[in-house]
């Protein structure tokens, strides 16, 4: 059985995201949707699994994201999509450090 190691790595300053609101950060080449939800941070894989749309560049509402191309709908925390079941977008965890969140990803 192998261990999974996280390294978590700065995406940006907590107070340049207001809550309510998400937008797309970068971490080691990838894009990520990043979400301030009452002062709580979540991270979900920033393309919608649908038609790859930036899920940080939709409308956040309570603790969903509507995707801005086709207006699926997606659990902000755990990434579960409500418009179609079988398609989640992939979530991870998150964490604020001398006032930067940093997102959990897998050590290479």
């Amino acid at each position: 059985m192998s261990v999974v190691m996280l390294e978590f790595v700065r995406v940006a300053a907590a107070a340049s995201l207001p809550p309510g609101t998400g937008r797309t950060v970068w971490a080691r080449g990838r894009e990520f949707a990043l979400f301030n939800l009452d002062g709580q941070f979540f991270a979900l894989d920033d393309r919608c699994p649908h038609r790859g749309a930036s899920l940080g560049a939709g409308f956040v509402e309570g603790g969903t994201v509507y995707c801005p191309m086709h207006g699926w709908a997606f659990d902000a925390k755990s990434g579960a999509c409500q418009s179609n079941p079988e398609r989640p977008a992939r979530a991870f965890p998150t964490r604020v450090r001398d006032g930067e969140v940093e997102i959990g990803l897998e050590s290479v």
